[in-house]
Parts: C-alpha cells; structure tokens; sequence
C-alpha cells in the first residue's frame, strides 16, 4: 500500500454550517465579522460568504440541502455539513485509486462545486466517524 497521497493540501476551502435562518446568518456573518455575500442559491437553500481567501456556506435546515443533515442543531444533531480541503494537484483517476486503497472510495465521483476560487472538481468521501469531507482541485 502507497501511504502517500497523489496529493497535498492547500488550505481549507469552505466549510458548511446548516442554519435557521439564512438571512439572519447573513447579517451576521456581514455585519460582526466582515464577511461579503458572494451567491445565493434560494433553489437550494445555499448562500456562499467569502471569509478572507476561503468560504463561509450555510445551509437553511429547511431547504434541499440542509434536510439531509437532520434536525436543526442540538444535542442529537449535527450543525457542520462537512469540511472541504483545497488539494493539488487534483488527478481524478490517481486521487480515486488512492481511496480505494485506503476503503474509503466508496462511490467516489468527480462533481463540479462552487468553492473560494469558484467552480472546480471536488470528490466527497467520509472520514472514520461518518464526517463528510471533499477534496476540492483547482477552479476550471
């Protein structure tokens, strides 16, 4: 088995935070921390913050993407969607070879996602207690 990765982290690209209240986080993140609204995506319940170099995205609990994390926040509930790491180089057919050896591919596919640099590939997989994470490659 090959240990290392056909990769190396960046950075942290964007994490998501499933919310209440969308334009209450807003004003928030705006107001307190000095954040700037970058894309809605009512359709999706999905609003994109930049904070610095990376990305703040919440996730209403009531909308198409936030359903799937459950109940909103709470003892028995999640709040952080997953994390996202910027990787490079990102080498669709090396990066799912190397999580298949690691049992961690799953149904690993390359999806196109908005990020902090704008749209790029990103491969979803979970860490060993269920915790959503993507691999994120350069904007296309």
């Amino acid at each position: 088995m090959n240990p290392t990765p056909p990769f190396a982290v960046q950075r942290l690209d964007h994490v998501v935070l499933r919310v209440a209240d969308l334009d209450r986080s807003i004003l928030f993140y705006r107001e307190v921390l000095g954040c700037e609204l970058v894309r809605r995506r009512d359709d999706l319940g999905l609003v994109h913050v930049r904070a610095g170099a990376s990305m703040i995205d919440f996730v209403s609990v009531d909308g198409p993407l936030g359903r799937k994390g459950g109940a909103p926040a709470g003892a028995q509930a999640r709040n952080v969607d997953h994390v996202c790491l910027r990787i490079e180089p990102f080498d669709a057919p090396a990066l799912i070879a190397h999580l298949e050896r690691h049992g961690v591919a799953g149904d690993a596919k390359v999806v196109d996602n908005f990020g902090a640099e704008g749209a790029g590939p990103s491969i979803y997989l979970t860490d060993p207690d269920g915790n959503a994470l993507e691999l994120k490659g350069a904007p296309r």
